[in-house]
């Protein structure tokens, strides 16, 4: 008889629908690329070097669940008007996710994910640095879901802007896509 009780509760309990998951399959570099086009003259260079970094990011969905994101972080340093260095990677995951409605799903993707992928970058990105004969760059935090909420805005910026309910449904497609 206790048989019978468990069976039914393992049975009752998987006929439930499950909550949403989270999982990080597979971390990986798919692009990495450092170039110093005047070394080894720009080591002699004396000045304040210019700093610049480009963030990217992209989603592609793999599978029902699966989904690959890529974090792409690009960094420019010149020098008295030249390039000391050019260091590049794009660092990706494939993510698990689901159960999620979609809104919440594409915070995930716009959030936790990259929040996830960073660190890795920063690290290959300042080793590409540190090799290529120039001082470590300390790169900053970022705040994911901040650039997450402006990229909102400019979705709702773009709704307004097509106006009507034919916008609305054209940016949460994009959005969701």
């Amino acid at each position: 008889m206790s048989d019978e009780i468990l069976n039914g509760a393992a049975a009752e309990s998987q006929a439930q629908p499950q909550g949403a998951s989270f999982t990080v399959e597979k971390l990986y570099v798919k692009d990495l690329s450092f170039e110093a086009p005047n070394a080894p003259q720009v080591f002699n260079e004396q000045g304040q070097p210019d700093l610049q970094m480009k963030l990217s990011q992209k989603v592609q969905r793999l599978a029902e669940a699966a989904f690959e994101v890529s974090l792409g972080i690009t960094i420019t340093c010149t020098l008295n008007g030249k390039t000391a260095y050019l260091a590049e990677v794009e660092q990706a995951g494939v993510f698990g996710l689901a159960g999620f409605d979609e809104q919440i799903l594409d915070a995930m993707l716009g959030t936790q994910c990259p929040n996830i992928l960073y660190p890795y970058a920063t690290a290959a990105i300042g080793q590409l640095i540190v090799n290529g004969g120039f001082p470590p760059f300390p790169m900053q935090p970022i705040n994911f879901d901040a650039l997450y909420g402006e990229s909102l805005r400019q979705r709702a910026e773009q709704i307004a802007q097509q106006g009507g309910a034919a916008g609305l449904a054209n940016a949460e497609a994009a959005g969701n896509a």
